[in-house]
């Protein structure tokens, strides 16, 4: 079994589609588009599953730099990663992790205690 990486997707590409794009070159077990998970729309890439590896590099020999729905696929074996390399999830709420908006300071004047006074 060989894990394709298939970037440049169009939005409107549904995993049955980029299924049956792969299916002329084998048998396919899996097709994934990616999704992002609070709006559920297509984040331009997915992956695509391969019984055997002669069929998956004829697909990629043959696919990449083709189109489909408009788009110039950029097709590639999908490189494993380890586990230990997944990124944390980013605090969405707080700026990645900060709660001081002012830069730490609790005075939001520059620095200059007499802000507006004529000189």
């Amino acid at each position: 079994m060989k894990k394709i990486f298939v970037g440049n997707l169009s939005w409107k590409t549904s995993e049955d589609k980029l299924k049956a794009h792969f299916e002329v070159f084998g048998e396919v077990l899996t097709a994934k588009v990616v999704t992002d998970q609070m709006t559920g729309k297509s984040k331009g890439f997915g992956f695509v599953e391969m019984k055997d590896a002669d069929s998956a590099t004829n697909a990629i020999r043959e696919l990449n730099g083709k189109p489909l729905d408009d788009r110039q696929l950029r097709v590639s074996l999908a490189q494993e990663r380890d586990r230990s390399e997944r990124r944390e999830p980013r605090d969405s709420y707080n700026g990645g992790g900060r709660s001081d908006f002012g830069g730490g300071r609790s005075d939001f004047g520059g620095g200059r205690s007499d802000y507006g006074s004529r000189r």
